[in-house]
């Protein structure tokens, strides 16, 4: 019989002894730690989803050599048809926490997907490293790992280089031997870190000659000697209850800075070294930073389609939905929720071959990029404007209920249409735990930001773009007619109206 990694594995593979720390104090196990358990849970539910029997064919497949199998993440489709049964599997995944766990299992997975696909582009840096990469691939792809990555620098003094922060700051090769090599200093953000079982580490930002130090990509466990994990505040920790903010307390993947106080790398598991050049090229000659955000766009489909049920729901329990002015913000919201599928139909429908894999329309992703990090910023303030003053007039927390005479006086004021008092107040605290909360307006930063500030979004969408074809079309215009020619046909006509 098949198999397949489950909830219970990976809780299990996180009790390993790695040095998360949050308000001070180091945590002993983050699968019982009231700052990140549920989270864990929900993680852990992702692969409890993928191994029921009636969804494994969905979720999961066998690679060639194997008889167990694993999630469709690690597949490297070699067509359309495997793309988009690919994209099915990763879409229900993001279904089951509404699309607010965006560095899920699946995205790391997919930028390793992308770099196997671009081996080639390894094996020009050295052999050696193309080996370690297809080695580890192998590994975590077998093992069904759930990775993070942290591939930008921490936030310093921006006149100067990354070569030139000050010492401790940036993550960089302080030295090697026969066994590997030493890192220290700092990387982020290492959002899931505290659920994934390993990090990727790698440099996204432009590097330069004379960094070589800080031009290195490698993959650890996260239980590794000397790495240290400085956890965000938890908005999991800071949730009353499910039933008040039934999105944070169970879907808060955290951030964090991962410092790596000199830690040791086996060679077997370096893939870029002192090589400033292939830290681009690992991400934007491979199809990594293609993959990786189309997941990107994947899990956000499924999120921006919560959202616009919420709004659906919001006025309905308010009665506006049949004025016209809110049915037009409902239409175009809907719109909107279809143009993010549309356009993930587009990056795949159009893709192409790149050696024996298929690839998503790596311009159609970026044009996603840049429409979405406009879009859900948008989408939020609809939600706002539909809700109104409904998002403010809520009980304190759950405890409200408690109390009889408080609960009385909220079941006569918290009226909706076709829905009991008790379902309302559920309905708005869900909503603002989206859009309104804390945790709701990290959500908020994290779209608009996680592929890079808007100049870095359209850039790659300038660079992307057919121009030649758009100029071709001027230029073609522009060819079909002369002055020269147009002055003497325009002579002859009134020489002729003359006669």
């Amino acid at each position: 019989m098949t198999t397949c990694k489950t909830g219970a594995d990976h809780i299990k593979s996180l009790k390993d002894g790695r040095r998360v720390y949050i308000d001070g104090t180091l945590v002993t196990d983050v699968t019982t730690h009231p700052a990140f358990r549920n989270a864990v849970k929900s993680a852990a539910t992702l692969y409890d989803f993928q191994a029921k029997p009636e969804n494994m064919e969905l979720m999961t497949f066998c690679p060639e050599g194997s008889n167990r199998r694993i999630n469709r993440a690690w597949q490297m489709p070699r067509k359309y048809e495997e793309m988009v049964r690919r994209r099915k599997a990763l879409q229900a995944w993001a279904r089951l926490s509404c699309g607010f766990i965006g560095r899920s299992p699946d995205h790391v997975a997919s930028t390793l997907v992308g770099y196997r696909m671009g081996l080639g582009i390894f094996q020009k840096h050295g052999p050696e490293r193309a080996k370690a990469l297809a080695g580890y691939f192998d590994e975590a792809s077998r093992n069904d790992y759930f990775l993070t990555y942290v591939i930008i620098n921490p936030q310093a003094e921006r006149a100067k280089d990354w070569g030139e922060q000050a010492e401790g700051l940036v993550a960089r090769v302080v030295d090697e031997d026969s066994a590997g090599i030493t890192v220290r200093g700092a990387k982020m953000l290492g959002t899931s870190s505290i659920m994934a079982n390993e990090v990727l580490v790698a440099n996204l930002q432009p590097l330069k000659p004379g960094e070589e130090d800080l031009a290195f990509s490698c993959a650890l466990p996260m239980s590794v000697k000397g790495l240290r994990v400085l956890s965000r505040k938890s908005y999991e920790a800071a949730a009353v209850s499910v039933f008040d903010n039934p999105i944070s307390s169970r879907f808060d993947e955290n951030d964090a800075l991962i410092y790596f106080d000199d830690v040791k790398v086996p060679w077997e598991r370096v893939f870029v070294y002192r090589d400033t050049d292939m830290c681009r090229a690992q991400f934007h000659d491979t199809p990594a930073h293609s993959y990786q955000n189309y997941q990107a766009q994947i899990r956000l489909s499924a999120k921006i389609q919560f959202l616009t049920g919420l709004a659906r729901r919001i006025t309905e329990a308010i009665g506006t939905i049949n004025i016209p002015s809110v049915r037009e913000q409902l239409g175009f919201l809907s719109a909107q929720s279809s143009m993010v599928h549309a356009m993930l139909a587009g990056m795949e429908a159009d893709g192409t071959m790149q050696g024996e894999w298929y690839v998503p329309n790596k311009h159609y992703m970026y044009s996603a990029q840049v429409l979405t990090q406009d879009l859900y910023p948008r989408v939020v303030n609809t939600l706002r404007e539909l809700a109104g003053g409904a998002l403010i007039m809520l009980p304190s927390s759950i405890n409200d209920f408690a109390n009889p005479e408080v609960a009385r006086i909220i079941r006569t004021t918290q009226r909706a249409v076709g829905m009991a008092p008790d379902d309302k107040v559920k309905l708005m605290k869900a909503a603002w735990d989206a859009v309104g909360s804390e945790f709701g307006s990290r959500h908020t930063q994290y779209e608009m930001f996680y592929a890079g500030a808007r100049f870095v979004t359209t850039g790659h969408s300038f660079r992307t773009y057919d121009w030649d074809a758009a100029t071709g079309l001027v230029d073609r215009l522009l060819a079909s007619y002369d002055l020269q020619k147009e002055l003497a046909q325009s002579d002859a006509a009134g020489a002729a109206q003359a006669e």
